[in-house]
């Protein structure tokens, strides 16, 4: 990614699952000024559906202020085969979002998704569970060494 480039973490969350979905992101400008979204919705879908229109939403934030160059992450592997992976068998459920969000990548120009480990995700996941009113899940605990 160029130096000019915005950062993006999102998540989403279905309570319960499937249940009304719930979107968080943290989003870092070039200049390292950081904005956060939190934001329910009052759709019901599966936390698939969740994850992905948290994608969608701070894409289209990232738009809405000017933002031409995007590497995004998501702790979602199913995102990131259906909007990366070539061949990936779609889901047709949410064919539509899925489509929405390739013609939204696809409006930067230069954009990359790739996946994160769920605890490098910390904080876009609390930021969908508030917006539920939910608290923050209690972060990983590290693993023991095995002697």
């Amino acid at each position: 990614m160029p130096p000019g480039h915005w950062t993006v973490y999102c998540d989403g969350s279905a309570m319960p699952n499937p249940g009304r979905m719930g979107a968080g992101a943290v989003i870092t400008a070039p200049d390292g000024t950081r904005h956060t979204l939190s934001q329910a919705s009052h759709a019901i879908g599966c936390n698939n559906e969740a994850e992905l229109r948290a994608l969608t939403l701070a894409l289209e934030d990232l738009k809405a202020r000017g933002a031409t160059s995007v590497l995004a992450y998501t702790d979602n592997s199913i995102l990131v085969e259906q909007l990366v992976a070539a061949g990936a068998r779609p889901i047709a459920r949410l064919a539509n979002l899925f489509d929405e969000a390739r013609l939204l990548l696809a409006s930067f120009e230069e954009a990359s998704l790739r996946w994160v480990p769920r605890h490098r995700n910390y904080e876009a996941d609390a930021l969908a569970r508030a917006s539920l009113g939910f608290a923050p899940k209690p972060p990983p605990r590290a693993a023991k060494k095995k002697r």
